[in-house]
């Protein structure tokens, strides 16, 4: 079984406008209304490419209610940590010209909280796949990550890490199954030494499958959940699972909505 834990998920209010003006009422040409947190967008990703998964975390309030009901929407089971106060953060992610985020800060995680998805994540067994993605709530400790890898080392579970820099170096002792690649790994990829921005970016290209960019938002969560269809597909082969990856990032970077199994097979036919 596959398993997300979204600490601290979110609505997104997405909008697009055609000029964005400080300080002045601005009219917006579309909108919409979506259950968002990395987590959360890996579920929802790996549910349209035809595997079930669970997506735990903590939801709070209004907002934590439709982030539920959406994931049903979408055929996903959740079993969040119900908090008692507060409310699951709202996003604001208005693109104009240029894109501007304005991200709500969570509601408060008490300990005992924490002890039930603790007690949730006991439950998994030797072949399970575990998604550890995103961003802490300021109420977490900074090694949350690393307090759940420690609790779960030994036991057979591949785990995925997608986090920002020291969540993601705290649990490298761990040996996570998977983990966004540095510059290094890229350079590894391609048998050369990479030593500058523009040669990153050089090489970085050549794993993009053509296509125009319509919305950034979940890309790299998708290349998750891309990765993780291809290698539980392939029977465990890395090629195939880094293609998948590859395929399923860009299939949603090209969409306004996650990606969908038909669109990233048909990316798979220009790179595999």
């Amino acid at each position: 079984m596959i398993y997300t834990v979204t600490f601290n998920p979110s609505l997104d209010y997405i909008v697009r406008l055609d000029n964005f003006t400080a300080g002045e009422i601005n009219r917006v040409n579309y909108e919409q209304v979506l259950a968002g947190g990395k987590g959360i967008n890996v579920s929802i990703v790996l549910k349209n490419l035809g595997h079930d998964n669970a997506a735990l975390g903590f939801v709070a309030g209004f907002t934590g209610e439709e982030i539920k009901r959406q994931l049903k929407e979408f055929g996903v089971t959740s079993d969040f940590v119900q908090l008692d106060e507060g409310f699951s953060r709202i996003n604001v992610k208005a693109k104009a010209k240029t894109e501007t985020e304005i991200n709500g800060q969570g509601p408060d995680i008490s300990e005992a909280k924490q002890a039930e998805l603790f007690a949730q994540l006991d439950k998994l067994v030797e072949g399970d796949t575990l998604v550890l993605a995103g961003s802490i709530p300021k109420t977490l400790p900074d090694d949350i990550y690393q307090r759940i890898m420690a609790r779960l080392d030994g036991k057979g579970i591949r785990i995925v890490v997608d986090a920002e820099k020291k969540l993601l170096l705290n649990v490298l002792q761990y040996h996570p199954f998977l983990i966004k690649p540095n510059n290094h790994e890229l350079g590894d990829m391609f048998g050369v030494k990479l030593t500058t921005d523009e040669e990153i970016i050089t090489y970085a290209k050549k794993l993009q499958p053509k296509g125009k960019l319509i919305n950034s938002v979940g890309a790299g969560d998708s290349m998750v959940a891309g990765f993780i269809t291809g290698y539980m597909e392939s029977n465990g082969d890395f090629e195939t699972a880094f293609h998948w990856g590859v395929a399923t990032g860009s299939a949603s970077a090209f969409s306004e909505n996650l990606a969908t199994r038909p669109e990233v097979e048909a990316l798979l036919k220009t790179i595999a």
